[in-house]
């Protein structure tokens, strides 16, 4: 099973790109998750996890979603592995949304785009064939 759950705020605003024939839209962005303390004298830590979503849940996040936006997202974990110019082997992941969710109301957070009604509960699907209706 590949099934990974976050809770974190975006470091930047989402990054947008599109295929080469302009047909699925892409985001990436930067998702900051604190670590648990382990008492209450320690310094927050937090772990940075490159996220990438496609179709319309990337159209969604580009319209709502902006640097310091705290959401909850599942999705799954994928190697993010190439060669880079100097011919060196370089190793990363990334995270591919399957869900995403909003973790606070858009009063409790500025630069948010979304309804209060939608920053209640907004899970969206990967792509129309998900939904039972139109």
């Amino acid at each position: 099973m590949n099934k990974v759950i976050l809770m974190g705020r975006l470091t930047r605003d989402p990054e947008m790109r599109y295929a080469n024939d302009n047909s699925m839209a892409i985001a990436k962005f930067s998702l900051a998750v604190e670590r648990r303390k382990k008492s209450a004298k320690d310094s927050v830590t937090a772990d940075f996890f490159n996220c990438t979503a496609f179709g319309k849940q990337a159209e969604f996040i580009e319209k709502h979603l902006s640097q310091g936006t705290k959401i909850l997202l599942s999705g799954r974990v994928q190697n993010d592995n190439y060669t880079n110019k100097e011919g060196q082997k370089v190793y990363g992941v990334q995270i591919l949304i399957e869900e995403l969710e909003f973790a606070e109301s858009k009063k409790s957070t500025e630069g948010m785009h979304a309804t209060n009604e939608e920053a209640e509960s907004i899970t969206i699907p990967e792509d129309d064939y998900d939904l039972p209706f139109k």
